[in-house]
């Protein structure tokens, strides 16, 4: 079955679809022989050369599938930028991520610099793009420390919508995690991550964050046991739940297969302001109130955010 080829080689894990775009306009790859033109349709059986060097797709011996993309939770500090090369000298995630060969590792989506909490990497260019792409309306959830107690009416203004400099911007989903003294948390969800969105969110309701975390991304959230600055890389039914949830694993053997290696548990929420006409889905209770459950995960209290996946995290080199 043929594909374009900068959506194969991204799929691959030679990087993002924008940049294989770029190195075919710039004439760095050839199929049977000619220079690739953009939109060209290959297959894996074409001979395709990047900069002068064979370039073949990696397959499972037995299955002929192709292998599984790797995927890194990163539990990224703030003061680092999600960059891969930066003028001013300072700290990237890149530096902290393992080094591969055959592929490369591609950021989901980006935190700002003063922010931190989970940020996934794949060598799959289709899966990032999927991620990302607000068509497959992947979810993202934030605890997010603010100055002051938001009103069921703050509340709810924040998830009808208040007016940016760049459009109308709004969450799905906030919820009173408490606090204590003038510093209150919040849970927030939106499906779309526009630069510093949900800071300018509640900037523009008139509230000023003074911390900000990503805990949950689609449908993998952040462990605890995953510290500021270590790595997780998922296991293999972690990474078919993923493929699954953006429509990358079609063949009823391995739907099946995601469907009993991820339990779903729905509980009623409470204490929470959905966007109208309904709520993202299900919801589990626990000692700080309601919270988010997608999977098999429990939603994390403000301080511990993730949960459990009994995988073993490790620190970052050096």
């Amino acid at each position: 079955m043929s594909e374009r080829l900068h959506k194969l080689l991204a799929a691959a894990g030679v990087g993002s679809r924008r940049e294989m775009e770029e190195w075919i306009r710039a004439g760095r790859i050839m199929v049977n022989g000619e220079v690739a033109t953009l939109g060209i349709s290959v297959e894996p059986t074409d001979r395709i050369m990047i900069d002068k060097k064979p370039f073949r797709f990696k397959r499972e011996l037995k299955s002929g599938l192709a292998r599984p993309p790797r995927v890194l939770i990163y539990n990224k500090p703030e003061g680092e930028i999600v960059s891969r090369d930066d003028p001013e000298g300072r700290t990237t995630v890149f530096q902290q991520l393992p080094r591969i060969k055959g592929a490369k590792w591609i950021s989901v989506g980006r935190l700002d610099i003063n922010s931190g909490g989970l940020l996934l990497f794949t060598t799959s260019g289709e899966l990032a793009n999927r991620l990302m792409h607000p068509s497959y309306e992947v979810e993202r959830e934030y605890a997010v420390r603010v100055m002051g107690v938001l009103t069921k009416a703050n509340m709810q203004r924040l998830v009808d919508g208040v007016q940016l400099e760049d459009g109308i911007g709004k969450f799905d989903y906030i919820e009173d995690r408490g606090g204590e003294g003038s510093n209150h948390w919040y849970h927030v969800v939106l499906k779309e991550g526009h630069k510093r969105e949900v800071r300018r969110i509640f900037q523009a309701g008139g509230f000023l964050v003074s911390r900000l975390l990503r805990v949950r991304y689609g449908n993998i959230r952040l462990p605890p046991r995953v510290k500021r600055g270590q790595l997780l890389e998922l296991e293999l039914p972690q990474v078919n739940a993923l493929l699954a949830s953006v429509g990358l694993i079609e063949s009823p053997q391995e739907k099946a297969h995601v469907q009993r290696s991820v339990k779903r548990e729905d509980m009623p929420a409470r204490n929470a302001v959905p966007r109208k006409p309904g709520r993202p889905g299900g919801r589990e209770t626990g000692k700080t109130g309601a919270s988010r459950k997608t999977g098999s995960q429990a939603q994390p209290r403000p301080g511990r955010h993730g949960s459990e996946d009994g995988a073993r995290p490790r620190r970052k080199p050096g």
